[in-house]
C-alpha cells in the first residue's frame, strides 16, 4: 500500500496588513521590507479567530476536493507553533471535535516552518504501515498571536493562515509519495525560538511579554537556511534519480524571497517552476507550503500527476524536503 497526496485546501483571514501600515507601527519602510524579504503584505486573523478555526476552514476544502467521506478519516495531525492552548488540549483534537470526528487519532506536532513536511512524513508512514488509510494533515498558524509588533526584525515577516491536505492509501504506485527527508539540529535552537513558558524557562510571577514572542537571529538563520536547504534538495533529487528539469512545481516554504531564489538558482530552476506567495502572505510557518500549493491549485495550474518538490527550514532547527506527484482526482 502506498500513500497518495489526494487533495489540497487552504484558508486565509480577511484582514490584510500592508508594509505601509507596518511602517506606522515600527521604524521601517515598504522599500526596506520588500528589498530584504520580498513581502508586500500578510493576512492577520481576527481577535476571536483561533488556529483551530482556520484549520477547520482549510480542512473542509481539502476533504471536499478529495472525494473521501469525512467519516472515513481515521487520523488528524496538525503542525503548529501557535496552538489554541498551551500544551493541551491539542489543536488537532479541537479540530476533530469541531468537525464532528470525535473518535479519530488526533495530535499536534511542533516543527515550526518545517511542520507540514513533518506531518506529511507521519501520514506516509502510518498509511504504508497499514495502520491508517485516510489521514488529514494540517498546517495552521496564528503567528500574529506570538509576534512582537515593536520588533521590526520579526513583525515584518509573519502572517496567519492554514492549509490542509488529504493523504490517502492507494495501490497505484504512480500516485505514491516518492520520498521525504526530515532532519533537525537542536544545538542551534536559539536561532529561532519563543523562550518563555516551558520547563526550561517556566512562567514567572511577572511574565515578561517579550519572552512569549518569537525571537530570531536573522542573519545567522538566513545563512544556514540557504546552505541547508540547497544541500537537502540536491540530495533528495539525486537519491531518487530525478533531475531538476523534471520538477513541475518547486513549492518552498515562503519565508524570504532571497532564500527561495538562492535555492532555486542552485538547482538551476526556471522561473516558471518556482511557486511564490511570500509577497502576499508573508511567513505563515507550518501553513506556508500548503497555502502556496492551494493558490497554485485554485489558479488551475496544479494538475494530476505533476511532480512537486517541497522544502522548508524552521525553528528547532528543523528542515525537510519532499518529492511527490499530485494525486488529485
Amino acid at each position: 500500500m502506498y500513500a497518495a497526496f489526494r487533495s489540497i485546501g487552504a484558508y486565509v483571514p480577511e484582514k490584510i496588513l500592508t508594509n505601509a501600515e507596518l511602517s506606522k507601527m515600527v521604524d521601517t519602510t515598504d522599500e526596506w521590507i520588500t528589498k530584504r524579504t520580498g513581502i508586500k503584505e500578510r493576512r492577520i486573523a481576527a481577535a476571536n479567530e483561533t488556529t483551530s478555526d482556520m484549520a477547520v476552514q482549510a480542512a473542509e476544502k481539502a476533504i471536499e476536493r478529495s472525494g473521501i467521506s469525512k467519516e472515513d478519516i481515521d487520523m488528524i495531525v496538525v503542525a503548529t507553533i501557535s496552538p489554541d492552548y498551551f500544551n493541551m488540549p491539542s489543536t488537532a483534537t479541537v479540530v476533530a471535535h469541531k468537525m464532528g470526528l470525535d473518535k479519530v487519532t488526533a495530535f499536534d506536532i511542533s516543527a515550526a516552518c518545517t511542520g507540514f513536511i513533518y506531518v506529511l512524513s507521519i501520514a506516509k508512514a502510518f498509511i504504508e504501515s497499514g495502520m491508517k488509510k485516510n489521514v488529514l494533515i494540517i498546517g495552521a498558524e496564528k503567528m500574529s498571536a506570538i509576534t512582537d509588533y515593536t520588533d521590526r526584525g520579526t513583525c515584518i515577516l509573519f502572517g496567519d493562515g492554514a492549509g490542509a491536505a488529504m493523504i490517502c492509501a492507494t495501490d497505484n504506485k504512480e500516485e505514491a509519495i516518492t520520498d521525504i527527508h526530515t532532519a533537525a539540529d537542536g544545538s542551534l535552537g536559539d536561532f529561532l525560538m519563543t523562550p518563555d513558558g516551558g520547563t526550561g524557562n517556566p512562567h514567572q510571577a511577572e511574565l515578561k511579554a517579550e519572552a512569549s514572542f518569537i525571537q530570531m537571529k536573522g542573519n545567522e538563520t538566513f545563512k544556514i537556511a540557504v546552505r541547508t536547504l540547497t544541500n537537502d534538495v540536491v540530495e533528495i533529487l539525486a537519491e531518487n534519480n530525478t533531475k531538476a528539469s523534471q520538477i513541475k512545481h518547486f513549492i518552498p516554504h515562503q519565508a524570504n524571497y532571497r532564500i527561495i531564489k538562492a535555492v532555486g538558482d542552485a538547482l538551476k530552476l526556471e522561473k516558471e517552476q518556482v511557486v511564490l506567495t511570500v509577497h502576499k502572505y508573508g511567513n505563515t510557518s507550518g501553513a506556508s507550503i500548503p497555502m502556496a500549493m492551494n493558490d497554485l491549485y485554485e489558479e488551475g495550474n496544479l494538475k494530476t500527476g505533476e511532480l512537486m518538490l517541497l522544502d522548508a527550514f524552521g525553528g528547532g532547527l528543523t528542515w525537510g524536503s519532499a518529492l511527490l506527484p499530485f494525486a488529485g482526482k
